[in-house]
């Protein structure tokens, strides 16, 4: 019996190039792309083209590193996610490693010229990428290992933009942002987990919802959502208590009240979700519930960069449109 052989795509083609673009998944690099804002918005002085190369860096990391674990979990997304490049065997696997592994060695590389330091996280966040996979497939670790990763980007862009080793544990609005960097993303990943359970199922994924089942899956959702949105809170009473100008205050509140009112359409949404195909419902809320919060944030540092967050939210929504399967996310 003859079996069919997929022609896959020249390396230096346009085909090629689409099909590693799809793989990043652009919309959701806007979710790294905000780690790195808020993360850089702590520094007193920032050059613009500091701040521009540490954006670019931040941005392309989401990409380069969700190519580079789409290459470990082939099985379980031929069945969710088939429109993925990757699940249907039209590129090298080997080719989008290599790819992935060196545009990550690029943004470490831009991280580590602002701070020599940075070269110790990067490698510690490479190393958090390439074994993501194994730590899904258990249900009490895939959340907070993936969340972890992304709050060392948040500290390497830090890091980069006040360009010294000084943490200022003493800045309620730092240590909050920490807080709502890891458990804003840890609330995306479980969402994102409710649309794979009959994938994760069949593949050995244990994950918390395949373990659980979504009712108690959604309860920790719940006080995920919970610890990002009380924390926030906190920061916007501080404020107001500390004579902070009023005009600061109202532009990081369209971001932060927008956003905490994602975050209440993601966590109904996700009590309603029925089924894997529903998930989508809850899962893009709870994006622009993380990428707006963080703008709230990074505008009461920087209260100048209203309107170019206003902008890089708008591309986000546009992008976000335009992507292959309106059912994924």
């Amino acid at each position: 019996m003859k079996t069919l052989s997929i022609e896959q795509y020249p390396l230096f083609s346009v085909r090629f190039f689409k099909a590693y673009i799809i793989t990043m998944r652009p919309y959701l690099m806007f979710v790294s792309g905000a780690t790195a804002i808020v993360g850089m918005s702590f520094a007193t002085e920032l050059e613009v083209t500091k701040a521009i190369l540490i954006f670019i860096a931040g941005f392309l990391s989401y990409g380069f590193g969700q190519a580079l674990t789409d290459c470990f979990q082939i099985d379980t997304d031929s069945i969710s996610s088939p429109y993925r490049p990757l699940t249907q065997g039209i590129v090298n696997r080997y080719y989008f490693l290599a790819i992935s592994s060196i545009g990550l060695l690029f943004c470490i590389s831009v991280f580590t010229y602002f701070n020599p330091i940075n070269i110790g996280f990067g490698v510690l966040a490479g190393f958090g990428l390439a074994t993501y996979t194994d730590f899904k497939r258990k249900w009490w670790a895939g959340p907070f290992y993936n969340a972890w990763i992304v709050l060392v980007l948040f500290v390497m862009s830090y890091l980069s933009a006040i360009g010294k080793i000084y943490f200022d544990f003493s800045n309620s609005i730092f240590l909050v942002a920490c807080l709502a960097v890891f458990f804003g993303y840890a609330n995306f990943v479980l969402t994102g987990y409710f649309k794979d359970i009959s994938a994760d199922r069949v593949t050995s994924y244990n994950t918390l919802p395949v373990k659980y089942g979504r009712k108690i899956s959604v309860v920790v959702s719940d006080l995920f959502a919970t610890i990002v949105t009380a924390s926030t809170l906190f920061i916007v009473l501080l404020l107001a208590f500390d004579s902070v100008p009023f005009q600061i205050i109202m532009k990081s509140l369209v971001f932060i009240y927008t956003g905490l009112g994602m975050s209440i359409l993601t966590q109904i949404s996700l009590h309603s979700v029925k089924k894997d195909a529903e998930a989508h419902l809850a899962i893009v809320p709870c994006v622009h519930c993380y990428i707006l919060v963080l703008s709230g944030f990074a505008t009461i540092n920087k209260p100048t960069w209203f309107i170019p967050l206003l902008v890089f939210y708008s591309f986000y929504i546009f992008i976000l449109k335009i992507r292959p399967a309106k059912d994924q996310i």
